[in-house]
C-alpha cells in the first residue's frame, strides 16, 4: 500500500503544483477572467484521465488469459519507461518550473481562451496519463485481492491535493527540488518491482521463457500471504519465488537508475551540466526578485 500510497503522493502532487502556478499567476497578474478556461482544461485532463484508467481496467478484462499478461507486461514496461523519464525530468526542472509555466501562459493569454484551455489540459493531462498508466500497473502488480493498493493510490493523491492547496496558501514550504530527489528514488525502487512483475506477466504470455527456471523460492520463509509478505509486496512488489530473468532485469534497472538518478547533477564537467546550472541560477534570481518586489 506504501508503494501505491508514494505514487499518488507524488505524482498528484506534480499536477497539484501545476495547478497552483497556473492560477496564482493569474490572480497576481489580475486576470482572474482567465480562471474559467484554466478550470476547463483541468476538468478536462482529469476526465481524460479517468477514462483512460478506466478503459485499462475494464478493456483487459474482455481479453483471453495470454492476452490480458500480454497487455499488463507490455503497458507495466511502458509505464516504467514513462515513469523514469518523468523523475529524471522533474529533478532537472522542478526549481525553473514555475518560471517556465510562466512564460507558457503569457504566450496563451495572447492567444485567446481556446489557448488557456490547451495549456491547462496539456500541463495537467500529462501528468494525468501517466499517473493513469503507472498506477494501474502498480495496483496490478502489487493486488492482493483487496482494496488497499487502490486506496493508497487515493490517499496519496488526497495528500498530494491538501499539500497544493497549503502551498497555494503560502502555509506550507519545503524544498521541492530534495523532495522530488528522494520521493523520486523511492519511486524508482518501486518501478523496478513493476517492471520486474511486468517480465514475469509476459512470461506467463508465453511472450519471454523462463517461467519455470525460478532464481530462489522463500515462499516458506515469507509466505505471500503473511503480514510481512503483503507488506513487501505491497512497497517494493516482492516475490518470493521469482524466475532468474525477473531478478536480472530487476537488478540491471535498478542499481544504474538509481546510482544516476542520486548523483549530484553538477558532477562531472559536461556542457549539458553547465548550461542547467546557468539556467537554474537564472531561475533563482528571477525568483528572488519576484519575491522583492
Amino acid at each position: 500500500m506504501f508503494g501505491n500510497y508514494l505514487i499518488g503522493l507524488r505524482e498528484g502532487l506534480e499536477a497539484s503544483l501545476v495547478v497552483c502556478i497556473l492560477i496564482a499567476y493569474l490572480v497576481k497578474t489580475g486576470r482572474r477572467d482567465a480562471l474559467k478556461p484554466i478550470w476547463i482544461g483541468i476538468g478536462v485532463a482529469v476526465g481524460v484521465a479517468l477514462a483512460f484508467g478506466a478503459g485499462l481496467e475494464f478493456g483487459s478484462q474482455e481479453l483471453t488469459f495470454e492476452a490480458q499478461e500480454l497487455l499488463g507486461g507490455s503497458l507495466s514496461i511502458v509505464a516504467v519507461v514513462l515513469v523514469t523519464w518523468m523523475v529524471f525530468w522533474m529533478r532537472r526542472t522542478a526549481r525553473h518550473l514555475k518560471a517556465e509555466l510562466h512564460g507558457k501562459l503569457d504566450a496563451a493569454l495572447q492567444m485567446g481562451t481556446g489557448a488557456l484551455v490547451a495549456t491547462a489540459f496539456l500541463a495537467v493531462g500529462r501528468e494525468g496519463l501517466e499517473t493513469a498508466l503507472f498506477v494501474w500497473a502498480s495496483v496490478r502488480a502489487s493486488s492482493d485481492g483487496t482494496f488497499a493498493p487502490l486506496a493508497g493510490v487515493l490517499l496519496g493523491l488526497l495528500t498530494a491535493v491538501l499539500l497544493g492547496w497549503l502551498f497555494y496558501r503560502g502555509a506550507l514550504r519545503i524544498n521541492l527540488a530534495k523532495f522530488f530527489t528522494w520521493t523520486g528514488g523511492m519511486l524508482v525502487v518501486v518501478a523496478a518491482g513493476v517492471l520486474a512483475y511486468g517480465v514475469h506477466d509476459l512470461q506467463e504470455a508465453r511472450f519471454l521463457d523462463g517461467l519455470a527456471n525460478k532464481a530462489f523460492d522463500i515462499s516458506a520463509t515469507i509466505p505471500p500471504d503473511s503480514w510481512y509478505g503483503t507488506l513487501l509486496k505491497g512497497v517494493f512488489n516482492f516475490q518470493p519465488n521469482p524466475t532468474v530473468l525477473q531478478v536480472t532485469v530487476w537488478a540491471l534497472y535498478l542499481v544504474p537508475t538509481l546510482a544516476l538518478f542520486l548523483a549530484p547533477i553538477g558532477s562531472g564537467p559536461s556542457v549539458r551540466v553547465k548550461k542547467q546550472k546557468a539556467t537554474d541560477e537564472k531561475a533563482d534570481a528571477e525568483a528572488s526578485a519576484e519575491t522583492t518586489a
